[in-house]
């Protein structure tokens, strides 16, 4: 019995190993590649990307409840998640402030004609009511409203760069757990060995050398 334990404890520390290098590697190639993936976008921060201007842009802008960024990306290179997740936050501001504070859902679908009821628009001039949309006079349909479709850019971009920032943190997950795994491993190797040291009929007794057979001496 005692030499199945040793058996597993050999077989428990290999898989471990095993495990935590290839986690490690995994998790360096999956940071590799988003932090690639990034600077081929050539991404940079505008001016106004530091946490005090943009947040006295939100205040002109009479924007409220808006979330500012703790970092500054000003000028710099989107070239990392942590970098990405910034750049998003101050990219919704930036839509905030050209749709007065309304997001995608708040927006009317059509631009409202002249004359519409205050009541029937979302009072940044939209709504979603046709018969008050202003009429294309070429196809006669009514005119979407273009503010309500930078949304629809602003959150394909924001969610790309937002799960760039999670993938950069899964692979940092993985690094961790993978190192965690490996000194596990380590750790089962040193008790197992350690203890196939001390019993003299071990699992690994192969390994050993067979002791030299004692000389008797004659006794007088």
């Amino acid at each position: 019995m005692r030499k199945a334990f040793e058996i597993g404890g050999f077989v428990a520390a290999a898989v471990l190993i095993v495990f935590g290098v290839v986690a490690i590697v995994m998790g360096f190639n999956g940071r590799s590649t988003v932090q690639s993936s990034l600077k081929q976008e050539q991404i940079v921060g505008s001016p106004d990307m530091t946490p005090a201007l943009i947040a006295a842009e939100a205040k002109k802008a009479g924007l409220t409840g808006v979330t500012i960024p703790g970092k500054s990306v000003a000028g710099l290179k989107i070239n990392s998640g942590d970098r990405a997740r910034s750049f998003a936050g101050y990219m919704r501001i930036h839509t905030l402030e050209a749709t007065h504070g309304l997001t995608y859902a708040q927006m009317g679908r059509y631009a409202a004609k002249p004359g519409t009821p205050a009541k029937a628009t979302d009072g940044q001039g939209a709504t979603n009511d046709e018969q008050y949309a202003l009429t294309d006079p070429k196809t006669q349909r009514p005119v979407d409203n273009g503010l309500r479709n930078l949304w629809v850019t602003e959150t394909a971009l924001t969610t790309a760069l937002n799960t760039s920032f999670l993938a950069t943190q899964l692979a940092l997950f993985g690094i961790v757990v993978g190192f965690a795994l490996l000194l596990t491993g380590i750790g089962f190797l040193v008790l197992a060995v350690g203890g196939a040291l001390r019993n003299p009929e071990t699992a690994i007794g192969f390994l050993k050398k067979p002791a030299a057979p004692k000389k008797l001496v004659p006794t007088v």
